[in-house]
């Protein structure tokens, strides 16, 4: 199964220092779950996870090889999550999850597997209403329904439980639930617990700023 892997990370949000040396593994079937206060650098993590925000020092690592020296490979191998939920309004629910699925470049995916995704996070019954009338926890189920619609071995969550009901985190936990029994791996940042099976636990807290080597701040 895959490991994936941060070795000494570092984080700058501007001139400031967010964390510093932190390491980190999840390998398949394996859920890390992201802990700590506000401004603490969960959502910052994830992002650098993402590639979408480089780290100012470390290394992180797929099956031992730097996710730098394929960057597109691992863009391929990723869904993330973030805070906003990336609705089209003019789009119906069925269409957006079909334009999440060409933009990873799965344009083969099948109907049914795009049915099961709508139905796993209940949102099968709005499949022909446009994003501009969905409510925010609606909004938040279609989002995760993307990741269920195409497979991809690492799923990065950002606090995905908000604006879901207690029926709806249920679902969610289902999901996550059957993507670690098939191998996938699970990184998720939360203020709240969500339920999952044996996870590790990363606190944020316990990797403070401080002067970091060879960084400027």
């Amino acid at each position: 199964m895959a490991t994936f892997s941060g070795s000494g990370l570092t984080c700058l949000r501007g001139e400031n220092l967010v964390f510093r040396d932190l390491d980190f593994t999840v390998a398949g079937g394996g859920a890390l779950v992201l802990v700590g206060p506000n401004g603490s650098g969960k959502s910052s993590l994830l992002r650098m996870l993402a590639g979408l925000l480089g780290p100012a020092a470390g290394t992180l690592t797929w099956d031992g090889e730097a996710v730098t020296d394929e960057p597109d490979e691992h863009h391929a191998r990723l869904h993330y999550v973030g805070h906003h939920d990336c609705v089209k309004p003019i789009l119906t629910v069925a269409e957006n999850l079909a334009f999440w699925a060409r933009l990873h470049g799965s344009a083969a995916t099948s109907e049914d597997r795009l049915e099961r995704a709508l139905h796993s996070l209940d949102v099968g019954h709005l499949r022909d209403v446009p994003g501009r009338f969905l409510s925010a926890g609606q909004k938040r189920r279609v989002n995760l329904a993307r990741v269920v619609a195409v497979p991809a071995p690492l799923w990065l969550l950002d606090e995905p439980a908000t604006a879901l009901d207690r029926a709806s985190v249920g679902r969610l936990n289902d999901a996550i639930a059957a993507h670690r029994a098939a191998g996938g791996l699970v990184v998720v940042s939360t203020h709240q617990d969500l339920g999952l099976d044996d996870p590790t636990i990363l606190d944020l807290a316990d990797f403070p700023p401080g002067p970091a080597p060879g960084v400027a701040i």
